[in-house]
């Protein structure tokens, strides 16, 4: 029972969360894992587009005045009331999620209602995600910037392991190194690097970033892949790794279910290293 936080630094855009979605799937059909993804962000739909189609939410009138169907549809509210009320166990919190394949992927998606309330939800985080890890095998974590420094370095510590996702730009890997030099977490064993919408035809290349900043291991990478991005737009993102199960090595997906499978294989290797050494 491992958590896996996925970092970024706020400003680049990594593709951190559509690497959450190809690396949980992958693992959910081709492992007996029970995992939950856990988007906490606020009104941040990419999640939510990668497995299922928008519906249109109807507006009702409750007892204190109008409110919409994401009252009713948005677990991490129905949750967060049941964590202040101490009346959940960590089994429970499968009430509270959107199931994409029974006992092995679930989601807990971001909060949708209003910033203010946001603000107060977003406290129940760290203890949410501490609860889940008692109950599913990996807890993936997309940590929002929105959450602010105190919260995300609670989840951070609270981590087995953290995703430092960066885009394949030159300033977005100096950035890292100029931060992981001020956070003793991102430059431990506890923290593996994984560039997001890779491009293999880049020069800098895996081998390259692996050498320039000086890992001892090889950089994990999502690949850049049309089928995949279109796949996270269309709600398809399962239908389409499930299609492409059997490609051979011919095939113009294969680099990207490689990389996809590469990654996932160095995150459960490094979490049973880490547990070995503790």
């Amino acid at each position: 029972m491992s958590i896996v936080t996925f970092w970024n630094n706020g400003k680049d855009e990594t593709g951190k969360t559509l690497a959450i979605a190809a690396i949980s799937t992958h693992m959910a059909i081709e492992h007996n894992y029970k995992i939950l993804v856990v988007s906490t962000g606020h009104k941040d739909t990419t999640l939510d587009r990668c497995f299922w189609e928008e519906r249109k939410k109807k507006k009702n009138l409750g007892l204190f005045g109008p409110n919409t169907n994401i009252a009713i549809e948005d677990g991490i509210i129905g949750l967060e009331t049941m964590m202040r009320s101490n009346r959940i166990s960590p089994q429970q919190i499968t009430n509270y999620t959107k199931i994409i394949f029974k006992d092995r992927l679930e989601i807990l998606t971001s909060f949708k209602g209003e910033k203010i309330e946001y603000d107060e939800i977003k406290l129940s985080y760290p203890d949410i995600i501490n609860l889940a890890n008692q109950y599913y095998d990996l807890v993936f974590v997309d940590l929002d910037y929105e959450l602010g420094e105190e919260l995300k370095n609670k989840i951070i510590e609270s981590s087995n392991l953290v995703m430092a996702t960066l885009s394949q730009r030159l300033s977005s890997i100096n950035n890292f190194m100029k931060i992981r030099e001020e956070v003793p977490i991102l430059n431990s064993k506890k923290t593996l690097i994984l560039i997001g919408r890779y491009d293999k035809y880049s020069k800098y290349t895996v081998k390259n970033i692996t050498r320039y900043m000086g890992e001892k291991n090889k950089v994990s990478t999502i690949p850049y892949n049309t089928l995949f991005f279109e796949a996270c737009e269309e709600a398809k993102l399962p239908d389409l790794f499930l299609r492409l199960r059997k490609v051979d090595e011919d095939d113009r997906n294969s680099f990207f279910l490689t990389e996809v499978k590469r990654t996932a294989d160095n995150i459960m290797y490094r979490i049973q290293d880490l547990a070995m050494k503790m």
